[in-house]
């Protein structure tokens, strides 16, 4: 916004460059062409009456300067004005251009919007005792939903979650992400374990690639991270299917990356081959906070190549916000997660990141207050 109204000073500053060279310059040396610029600058900067004040003052100081000069003839000054009229005139045009362009990215984006919201919903940001916070940064900003998606569902099983990348961008990944997200959040309610639960996305997805066809038959895939937790949250149950590990923050901001027991391939490639796939058990005490995230996050480099550690950043990133504040609720952890991401590749997004944070708070400690004896 700083920036925005800056740039709104440009125009101006065209205009008094153009004096001063004017009048340090001898007076067969003209600044009309300078002054030329100053409309077609002001068009995607100004609005519709500012582009039409920036023309009107271009020909009032070049005829100010012309009659300084003595110069203010047809060739040198009518000539001049008349250019000066249709520049502004031109940079009107300009504007309605870009405005026009500007009012259907603005459609666009709310299009996009609502089909993020329909088809990638904000979980709950509670279910039971567990804190939720869930973020979707996009690659492209037009584009606001692609193959990353996340879903957290209470089950009759306990609180089920995925978080997930499926292979290819455009239409066709936001389709595999609805056959995902169906699949899930009918297989979370009635598989009785994780591993029956994993079984059933595994066929769904392979049923999906069989109606399509072609590549997506054959290389079709999404890397997935399935998460339950047990009764009480004591403890979390994970399989990771060629998903980016996530990170356990314990209630000392200490990261543990949670790496599978063993290897497995993403799901949707049982047709090349059976795999077994371990269900790994880890302790979630009370301040704990489940950080799951897809490769947008671990494959982001910097300019030199270095991709970014989130087990490594976090530690300092949660030090430094709980010695000028309150310890960060889940979603303050994803923000300060995806501002640092940002700092480290320079602003570039690279790939879409889809973030979730699920947290078990630490029990509140009550002060008792003693009155004084008497």
């Amino acid at each position: 916004m700083v920036q925005q109204r800056r740039a709104q000073w440009i125009p101006v500053g065209v205009i008094v460059l153009a004096g001063v060279l004017d009048l340090m310059t001898p007076t067969d040396v003209t600044s009309a062409p300078l002054l030329l610029a100053a409309p077609v600058a002001a068009a995607p900067l100004l609005s519709l009456p500012g582009i039409i004040a920036t023309g009107v003052l271009s020909m009032a100081v070049h005829a100010v300067l012309a009659w300084i000069d003595g110069t203010f003839g047809w060739q040198r000054g009518v000539a001049n004005q008349l250019t000066l009229l249709a520049v502004t005139v031109l940079a009107v045009l300009i504007h309605r251009t870009l405005e026009g362009h500007g009012a259907r990215t603005r459609r666009a984006r709310q299009v996009a919007a609502v089909a993020q919201a329909a088809v990638l919903p904000r979980p709950p940001s509670r279910l039971g005792d567990l804190r939720i916070a869930a973020r979707y940064i996009p690659a492209e900003d037009e584009a606001m939903i692609g193959g990353d998606l996340y879903v957290v569902q209470e089950t009759p099983h306990g609180v089920r979650a995925m978080v997930g990348d499926v292979r290819g961008k455009g239409l066709g990944a936001v389709s595999a992400v609805c056959v995902d997200l169906g699949a899930f959040r009918y297989a979370a309610d009635e598989a009785e374990d994780l591993p029956r639960l994993v079984t059933a996305l595994e066929g769904a997805l392979l049923r999906e690639g069989g109606r399509r066809g072609g590549q997506e038959q054959d290389e079709g895939f999404t890397t997935a991270l399935i998460v339950e937790f047990a009764a009480g949250l004591d403890a979390v149950r994970i399989v990771n299917r060629g998903h980016p590990p996530p990170v356990l923050l314990d209630a000392r901001g200490t990261a543990t990356v949670l790496e599978p027991s063993q290897e497995s391939p993403p799901l949707g490639m049982a047709a090349l081959g059976i795999w077994s796939f371990p269900v790994d058990t880890y302790p979630f005490p009370p301040g704990s906070t489940l950080l799951c995230y897809t490769d947008g996050v671990t494959e982001a480099r910097d300019e030199t190549g270095v991709f970014y550690d989130a087990a490594v950043r976090l530690p300092h990133l949660l030090r430094h916000r709980s010695l000028v504040g309150d310890p960060p609720t889940p979603g303050q952890i994803l923000q300060l997660l995806i501002e640092d991401v940002g700092r480290h590749t320079g602003g570039r997004v690279q790939d879409d990141q889809a973030l979730l944070a699920l947290h078990r708070p630490a029990p509140k400690v009550e002060r008792v207050s003693r009155r004084p004896r008497v």
